[in-house]
């Protein structure tokens, strides 16, 4: 890949779980009665015949992680598991209370945080009683996120005899200076051990998360994480490159000098040298930063175009309406998003009250849910088509004059209705995507917002 290409298009952008991005939301036009009317309608369209999706968001970690950007509460403090948990309940309640009849659970994920750092026993109550009050779709799928160092067996069989089958371990990165860096200290043995757990007590996808651009980390580090990780042979590989945001509030990433990080074509080697690697072991590539062996359900996916995004990231499950429950979760009703309170004591505070802590939000107009369908279709499927809009696009000169040039670069073809990202245009489908994205267009940030798209 020539460096021109990289330099030219490694510029600050979004990475698309959801359009219009959360810097772009109109939360002056939101409020929680539009949020209740979408959120029903979604629920009354969708709840029968695919169900809802569940995002669970448990913040707490026993320690700091400096490359990671996620809401999160550190504390060795495990008495603040159960007021939690009886929070997230009470907010689930209060949603049920708002839907017509028992939902319908299709997709159950909890993520981090560090779910893990929950004991197996309040894990068991948080989904029981969150099962307690609705029911569960046929194919449904329940998955969470678990930490290596401190994944016990019992969480494991707690979990899968609650119904769970997938679950995602944080990797990031074997080598000892990249772990010190990023105080992610994890040695390939307690990988190895939760691996194999997960895969004896009977766990259809096993997932590793790994890492590239992290500071200090080279090409030979990136293979030999890629070849302890084969060994273990997980069903899924998701490959991010490392975002560096330290200017968010409440961001660990500044245990390390930014000149520590790989940039531009070195970072971008990481990422082909790896990819080149995993393609070699099996790995088939779905969709942005995520590899999957044939067998798993996400490949399956990809290859009949029924593959999701939202702000879960990549799913093999669509459903219309997700509610995101726990502190600073974002629901998803399709017509609007919704975010719960950022603050765990302000999370607190309005479920004493009885509302829900949601504190900002979007409603999606008739232009965005035409932007989000096409950005949606090109980061699951690497094409689009707008037929149907043709007049749409010709009427906005600045999205047809991005993708001739993204055509005379070779990242994507086009036809008069249509558009397919190339193989060499996958590794810029964030930048293709932008192309589409007109609140971005129209109003550049001032102030930094994204991480690099490279």
């Amino acid at each position: 890949m020539k460096n021109s290409i990289v330099q030219k298009y490694n510029v600050p952008g979004p990475r698309y779980t959801s359009y219009p991005t959360v810097p772009y939301w109109e939360e002056e036009f939101f409020t929680a009665s539009g949020w209740i009317e979408t959120l029903q309608k979604a629920y009354d369209d969708s709840n029968e015949t695919e169900g809802i999706s569940l995002y669970i968001h448990l913040p707490f970690c026993e320690s700091m992680c400096t490359f990671c950007g996620c809401n999160k509460r550190i504390t060795r403090r495990h008495e603040v598991e159960e007021p939690y948990i009886s929070a997230v309940l009470k907010e689930w309640a209060l949603y049920c209370g708002l839907l017509n009849g028992r939902p319908r659970i299709k997709e159950l994920h909890l993520g981090g945080g560090t779910p893990t750092f929950f004991s197996p026993d309040n894990l068991e109550k948080l989904i029981k009683g969150i099962l307690a009050l609705a029911d569960t779709a046929p194919d449904y799928e329940f998955s969470f996120e678990g930490h290596p160092n401190n994944t016990t067996r019992a969480h494991l069989q707690k979990l899968y005899d609650l119904g769970f089958r997938r679950v995602s371990f944080g990797v990031q990165d074997y080598n000892e200076k990249v772990q010190i860096a990023i105080n992610r200290i994890q040695p390939f043995h307690n990988v190895a051990k939760v691996t194999f757990w997960a895969k004896e007590i009977g766990y259809n996808s096993i997932s590793h998360d790994l890492i590239f651009g992290l500071p200090f980390q080279t090409v030979g580090n990136i293979t030999d994480t890629i070849e302890k990780t084969k060994s273990l042979n997980p069903d899924r590989i998701s490959f991010y490159s490392y975002a560096h945001v330290p200017w968010i509030k409440g961001n660990g990433q500044r245990g390390f000098d930014e000149s520590n990080l790989p940039k531009d074509e070195e970072k971008r080697m990481l990422y082909e040298e790896g990819k080149k690697l995993l393609a070699g072991k099996g790995y088939y590539e779905i969709g942005m930063d995520h590899f999957a062996l044939p067998s798993d359900s996400m490949y399956k996916a990809f290859t009949n175009n029924t593959l999701h995004r939202n702000f879960m990231g990549y799913s093999a499950s669509k459903t219309q309406l997700m509610i995101g429950l726990g502190v600073s979760s974002i629901s998803d009703s399709w017509y609007s998003f919704a975010q719960n309170e950022k603050n765990l004591e302000a999370y607190y505070r309005k479920l004493e009250e009885n509302m829900l802590p949601v504190f900002r939000g979007h409603l999606l107009t008739d232009e965005d849910l035409i932007i989000r369908r096409h950005i949606l279709n090109l980061m699951c499927c690497f094409t689009t088509s707008w037929r149907e809009e043709n007049t749409f696009f010709n009427e906005l000169p600045e999205v047809l004059e991005s993708l001739t040039e993204m055509e005379q670069d070779g990242l994507i073809e086009v036809t008069a209705y249509s558009l397919t990202v190339t193989e060499r245009g996958k590794a810029f489908v964030r930048n293709i995507c932008m192309a589409f994205d007109l609140r971005l267009k129209r109003k550049a940030p001032d102030t930094k917002l994204f991480s690099m798209t490279i």
